[in-house]
């Protein structure tokens, strides 16, 4: 396979070799169970385990990107409360430093530490919370767009915007936080100070429900919106991490509230984001509907994560 790579060069991708098909495993961690997918190639290739983790996004969201790394182990797992992790605790909300701790037992399990972690959204902010607690656990992390809103110059707008979403979804359901959502998420630049009582858009037309079904157990909006986005990072514990931190942006995220996060985060760890193609989903394949590019996307990660070796 080969593509021309944008204002770049062309690129020709070698033929990857075999894997496995992925086996599913479980683990008991306190408050829930955890699956999790291991896809092994043929060959042992003595690199480090490629973890892969988002936040509401569960496995299936890295298929895509799982097949173009099958010289290595990959990794990929539902965190407590989505897809197939069940809980046990009877709790709602997953803070974070919660996510890091299923992580770090995750990796035990595995027995495979120090691993090599790809952490999109959510899952980049339960990335960096693993680091900054664990991090002989993890040799490079690649945090790709974490929603760190703490970090902006706009917080106070930010944290306001994002608690009225939460609120919606506690009004009016599903459709109408999802719309608000959107529109939030996707607002380029600092963010107006009356963005909650801007119009939000229409929830049909963005193949939403309109009507509201009365569940307040979203994976998003129920468990993760607020702790995810409220979470104050421990900078002086990632600075001094022996982990590698690579924070990513997408070049087509400029402005948006996940990249302008990810680049405030760079800037308190003292380095530069790197750019990714596409957007916040970049490495999506036809998982969900929502197309990145993910060839162009699996190359710079690569060559990421060779800058490790």
């Amino acid at each position: 396979m080969s593509f021309t790579a944008p204002g770049g060069p062309h690129i020709v991708i070698e033929k990857e070799r075999p894997m496995t098909d992925p086996k599913t495993h479980t683990i008991e961690v306190p408050g829930a169970t955890l699956h999790y997918d291991v896809r092994e190639p043929e060959s042992g290739s003595g690199r480090p385990v490629l973890l892969m983790i988002g936040s509401p996004m569960d496995a299936t969201g890295f298929t895509t990107l799982a097949g173009h790394f099958q010289d290595r182990t990959v990794v990929t797992y539902d965190p407590r409360g989505i897809g197939r992790s069940t809980r046990t605790d009877g709790l709602i909300e997953s803070t974070p430093d919660l996510h890091a701790d299923d992580l770090r037992l995750l990796i035990d399990a595995l027995g495979a530490g120090p691993v090599d972690i790809f952490a999109s959204s959510g899952g980049a902010v339960n990335g960096l919370a693993l680091v900054a607690r664990h991090p002989e656990q993890v040799r490079t992390l690649v945090a790709h767009e974490p929603p760190a809103a703490q970090e902006l110059p706009d917080r106070e707008r930010a944290l306001a915007a994002i608690a009225d979403i939460r609120a919606t979804y506690d009004r009016d359901g599903f459709g109408a936080a999802m719309a608000r959502f959107i529109g939030t998420s996707g607002w380029r630049g600092e963010l107006p100070a009356d963005l909650s009582e801007l119009p939000a858009p229409d929830p049909a037309q963005l193949g939403m429900p309109a009507e509201d079904d009365g569940s307040r157990d979203d994976v998003l909006f129920a468990q993760n919106l607020i702790t995810c986005t409220h979470h104050r990072h421990d900078f002086e514990a990632l600075r001094s991490a022996s982990t590698r931190i690579v924070v990513g942006v997408g070049v087509e995220s400029e402005g948006e509230m996940a990249c302008r996060s990810a680049v405030a985060v760079a800037g308190r760890l003292g380095t530069e984001p790197v750019t990714f193609p596409s957007n916040h989903g970049g490495f999506l394949g036809d998982e969900f509907g929502m197309r990145g590019d993910p060839d162009a996307f699996a190359v710079t990660l690569r060559r990421v994560l060779d800058e490790s070796e």
